[in-house]
């Protein structure tokens, strides 16, 4: 029998994450929990002596890079406001520098000079929110030049082997385009241009830096691997393809100058190699692994080690280092050893038709130990809506389903990884057929036998928690209950109040949601503030003070529509967190709602 698990171990940060060998491959270093926030730990694999290097206590560190063999840039912000600023530490945990300190300013490492041990590469948006520049950054003083002010237009910048700042893609809303140059002192020009439906867009340069790999779905549903000619602008020999999904993620050994492999993913995750060594390492690392999902994460820069992350729907999973000479796999640790695989749920790729016909994937995780009939059921649809759902281990998932409830989880019209007309079948369609895509998963799970009609809740986070609101708007009788989390309530005021830096995709966000004066009814019809006099459901609301790309006035808005009506909502904010709760006992207190509150409306299932 399955036991009930503490809600806190569900939800408490794991041991460690986010492990990566030094350059030298002497040391790991890793993220794990001190004071309740994740920290920088390094390890010398010689001595086997663990240095913790930094001591955030108001909230984790947001992620890390060995900028040398002795020295770790980090990253952190404030309250979840998203303005990442750089900071430096040596591997003892001395010399310790903010680099950017700026405020109202945002910093995002571009590429940490594998072959330059004084420098990385860093863009922000000091001089205007909008956009960002790159600086070169001397990580043992601090001292910072600029080595490319943006135009205006560049939305993401690329490097070549050596380190150059040689390529960018550019947008101006709708428009996308390619812009290069030969040496980094020469002049950009543009070698090719897109409308936004189609892309190539750059992954990384060739071996010899005279060509680049690009992800293309110009002339093509699906997209797929290129070389790409940096004079014609044109795709050139295909690397790979397939037939039901895109292909996006392109795999090179820097030490041996040669690409690797892909991945892509269907119901889950795959892994395509062309070279022998990469595939010796897969099959090595599965057959002693065997029954999880097992995937190299960081080499060493001379390639002898590396780690790896291995683990499954039922499991966070374990980091293990293997030496790559001896071929020997060395267990390191588990992420989360407090959670066992026997009390977690099969999620189980699914598929279902929708009202006009279109396969609509997804994933099903249901009890353990009862019949799958007539169960109460949480309808989960994923936030982005440009990205998609994966099979894996999910936290909130297994929780739910450890309390009794089958959950269910679909890519909708509007997903990515399904090819260009997939996706742009979801233009325009926030609260239409995106919409019917979640209620038509409702009801195929009820017609098989699996949900109970009268105990059906919806819970969604970002543009999942617009679609658990769509959803009590459009369809009040489907759901018993609704829990929207950092979710859009309002189309018009989500668009006026984009962070200044997702100024440059305002057209775009227009064709994909809607333009608020052309499209002023039907953005009317599709917000849930502005039709809460639809709603009878009851609903739960979270929110997070600082939250940069839903503002808190969207859960007002929602919040404050209905209690003018004189019903009552949940309504749950944190004051220092941002889209999404970050902090532990955050993240405690919301679950902890949560779970109450789906027992009082669903029943108490266990």
């Amino acid at each position: 029998m399955t036991r009930t698990v503490p809600l806190e171990d569900f939800f408490k940060k794991p041991e460690k994450i986010i492990v990566r060998l030094s350059p030298s491959g002497d040391q790991i270093a890793w993220m794990e929990p001190w004071k309740h926030r994740m920290n920088v730990h390094v390890k010398n694999l010689v001595s086997g002596k663990v240095i913790r290097v930094t001591s955030a206590v108001e909230r984790d560190l947001s992620g890390y890079v060995w900028a040398n063999n002795n020295r770790i840039v980090f990253m952190m912000d404030k309250g979840g406001n998203e303005n990442q600023r750089l900071y430096g530490v040596t591997g003892d945990g001395s010399n310790r520098i903010e680099y950017t300190e700026f405020n109202k300013v945002q910093c995002r490492i571009l590429n940490n000079l594998e072959d330059d041990d004084e420098h990385i590469l860093f863009q922000m948006n000091r001089r205007d929110k909008k956009i960002f520049d790159v600086y070169r950054l001397n990580v043992e003083t601090g001292a910072m030049e600029l080595i490319a002010e943006n135009p205006g237009n560049v939305s993401e910048w690329f490097t070549d082997h050596e380190g150059m700042l040689r390529l960018a893609k550019t947008t101006d809303g709708v428009n996308t385009g390619i812009i290069y140059r030969e040496k980094e002192q020469d002049d950009w020009n543009q070698i090719a241009s897109y409308d936004f439906r189609e892309h190539a867009k750059p992954i990384f340069f060739t071996p010899d830096n005279k060509a680049a790999y690009v992800s293309s779905n110009v002339n093509r549903d699906k997209t797929a691997i290129f070389e790409y000619d940096l004079g014609t602008g044109k795709e050139g020999k295909l690397i790979f393809e397939h037939p039901e999904v895109d292909v996006w993620h392109l795999m090179y050994s820097r030490k041996r100058q040669t690409i690797t492999g892909v991945s892509f993913t269907t119901d889950k995750r795959c892994f395509h190699y062309f070279d022998e060594i990469s595939r010796r390492i897969q099959k090595f690392v599965d057959g002693t692994l065997s029954g999880y999902h097992n995937s190299v994460t960081s080499f060493d820069r001379e390639e002898t080690k590396c780690i790896v992350h291995s683990g499954s729907d039922r499991t966070l999973g374990a980091y293990y280092l293997l030496d790559l000479e001896k071929w020997a796999l060395e267990k390191l640790f588990d992420l989360s050893p407090w959670l066992h695989e026997d009390d977690m749920a099969e999620m189980r790729p699914i598929k279902y038709t929708a009202r006009d016909g279109k396969t609509i994937h997804g994933y099903l995780t249901l009890p353990n130990d009862v019949d799958p009939v007539n169960l109460p059921l949480i309808v989960n649809p994923h936030g982005g809506p440009w990205t998609r759902d994966n099979w894996g281990f999910r936290q909130p998932v297994q929780f739910l389903v450890n309390r009794g409830f089958a959950v269910l989880k679909m890519n909708f019209r509007g997903s990515t990884g399904y090819g260009r007309e997939f996706l742009e079948s979801g233009y325009g369609q926030w609260g239409l057929a995106m919409q019917d895509d979640v209620t038509d998963g409702v009801l195929w799970a009820i017609d098989q036998g699996i949900a109970d009609p009268d105990r059906v809740a919806i819970y969604g986070v970002s543009y999942g928690g617009y679609a658990a609101l769509m959803g009590i708007v459009k369809t009040p009788d489907l759901f018993t209950a609704a829990v929207d989390y950092v979710g859009v309530a309002n189309l018009f005021t989500i668009l006026e109040n984009m962070p200044p830096y997702w100024e440059h995709m305002r057209e775009m966000m227009y064709v994909r949601i809607g333009h608020p004066t052309e499209d002023r009814e039907r953005l009317t019809a599709t917000s849930p503030a502005l039709n809460a006099d639809k709603i009878k459901t009851p609903l739960f609301v979270a929110q997070g003070a600082n939250d940069p790309r839903v503002n808190k006035s969207e859960s007002d808005q929602m919040v404050n529509a209905l209690r003018n009506r004189g019903v009552h909502v949940d309504y749950m904010v944190k004051e220092n967190e941002g889209h999404g709760f970050n902090n532990e006992e955050n993240q405690f207190d919301f679950f902890r709602a949560m779970e109450q509150f789906l027992k009082k409306h669903l029943g108490c299932v266990k």
